[in-house]
C-alpha cells in the first residue's frame, strides 16, 4: 500500500483554529460535556485503537496510557513506534497486528478479542492520493479506489465488527477531519481527500441510526491541520500539542449517547 503523502495547506483557516485548552474546556463544561477525573484520568478504563503504528493514533495511545488507560493498540508492520512504547510501558499497552484493509483481519481481531469490552473503541485511518490538487478528472482510478478503500470502507468495516467490543454507555469513535465537511468546503481543494472524509461521515450517520438503540457515543473527530506524515511539516500544530485536547473530548463522550463531529475543542463541525 502506498506511503501516505502530505495535505496540502487548507484554504479556510478557521477549520485549524487553534484555541487555548482552558477554552476548551470551559467550552466542554457549558455544553455538558465536564471531563470527570475518573473519565480522564482512567482508573480501571480502556481502549481499542485501530491504526496506532504511528502519528496521531500513537500520540493517542501514549496519551492515555499517561492517564492510566489501559490501551490496545492495532498496527499493520511488525516493528512501529506503538511497540516501542509497549516496550516502555508493558502494563499499559498491548500491540495487535492488522491491516485495515484486509476483512478477514478484522474478524480475526474481533475474535481474538472477543469477550472483552471497551470504553472507547476508536479507528483511525487515512491516506490522500499521490497528488492531492487532482481532480476527479485528474486521479486515477487505481488511486481513487486505494483512497476509498482505506479511509471509507476499512474503517467502517473496524467499526462495523470492532464496535460490538465498546460497552455500553462508551464510545465508538473514528478519525474524520474537518475536510469532510461540505458546508465549510469554499476552496473545493483536496477533492479526492475531501470526498473520502465525507462519504465516511455519511457511513458513520448510518451507523448510529442503525445503532441508536444500544446508548453508545459515536463521534467523528476533525483533529486540526497537524503535523504528521498524513499533515506534512507545514502544519501549524504538534502532535503532542493537540493530543491532551483530542483526548479530553473524546473521554468527555462516555454516557452521552447519540452521533457527533466534534474538532478537539469539542464544537460542533458543521455537515
Amino acid at each position: 500500500m502506498r506511503p501516505l503523502l502530505p495535505l496540502i495547506a487548507p484554504q479556510n483557516p478557521d477549520v485549524w483554529r487553534r484555541r487555548p485548552a482552558a477554552h476548551m474546556l470551559g467550552s466542554a463544561v457549558a455544553k455538558g460535556l465536564s471531563v470527570s477525573n475518573s473519565a480522564s484520568t482512567g482508573a480501571g478504563k480502556s481502549i481499542l485503537i485501530v491504526g496506532a503504528s504511528r502519528g496521531l493514533g500513537r500520540a493517542m495511545a501514549a496519551e492515555f496510557a499517561t492517564r492510566g488507560w489501559s490501551v490496545v493498540g492495532a498496527v499493520r508492520a511488525a516493528k512501529t513506534p506503538l511497540h516501542a512504547l509497549a516496550a516502555e510501558r508493558p502494563d499499559k499497552v498491548e500491540v495487535e497486528m492488522l491491516d485495515m484493509t484486509d476483512h478477514d483481519q478484522i474478524r480475526s481481531l474481533r475474535d481474538r478479542l472477543s469477550g472483552r469490552l471497551f470504553d472507547i473503541v476508536f479507528i483511525n485511518g487515512g491516506i490522500v492520493n499521490r497528488t492531492p490538487s487532482d481532480t476527479m478528472a485528474d486521479v486515477s482510478t487505481e488511486e481513487f479506489v486505494n483512497v476509498m478503500l482505506t479511509n471509507v470502507l476499512g474503517v467502517m468495516r473496524a467499526v462495523e465488527h470492532l464496535g460490538v467490543l465498546a460497552r455500553p454507555g462508551g464510545v465508538i469513535g473514528v478519525m474524520s477531519s474537518g475536510q469532510g465537511s461540505i458546508a465549510n468546503n469554499a476552496s473545493g481543494a483536496n477533492d479526492v481527500y475531501r470526498a473520502s472524509k465525507a462519504a465516511l461521515n455519511q457511513s458513520m450517520s448510518s451507523y448510529a441510526g442503525r445503532h441508536a438503540g444500544e446508548g453508545r457515543a459515536i463521534v467523528l473527530m476533525a483533529p486540526g491541520w497537524i503535523r504528521t506524515e498524513l499533515g506534512g511539516p507545514g502544519a501549524p500544530f504538534g502532535v503532542e500539542e493537540v493530543m491532551p485536547q483530542i483526548v479530553d473530548v473524546l473521554a468527555a463522550q462516555q454516557g452521552r449517547p447519540g452521533l457527533r463531529f466534534l474538532d478537539r475543542n469539542g464544537d460542533t463541525v458543521p455537515w
